[in-house]
């Protein structure tokens, strides 16, 4: 190609004009490419997290229904998360 048809492209205002909106759009505005991806991948984040919040308070709705049913389910409930002891046990606790 002929070097001055390609300088004679590149400093047409069009071209011009357009190169300054892509830098702009990408790198510079407020709501660039660069944010708008970021902001994509922590909305991900957040989905991912609500999902496992869900599941979560559906076993602990589970759970939560078997304590409340049943007196052994408390008594091992309360002896594996709080340590509770009956008054002639002795707990040790190996971690």
């Amino acid at each position: 190609m002929n070097w001055d048809r390609i300088k004679k492209v590149l400093l047409n205002k069009y071209v011009i004009a357009t190169l300054v909106f892509l830098v702009v759009i990408v790198f510079i505005d407020d709501y660039s490419l660069r944010v708008s991806s970021r902001l994509g991948r922590q909305v991900d984040e957040r989905h991912a997290e609500e999902q496992r919040l869900a599941e979560a308070i559906v076993q602990d709705s589970i759970n939560a229904a078997e304590i409340s049913s049943s007196l052994d389910a408390k008594e091992h409930y309360g002896r594996e998360n709080y340590y509770m002891k009956r008054s002639n046990e002795d707990i040790f606790v190996i971690k």
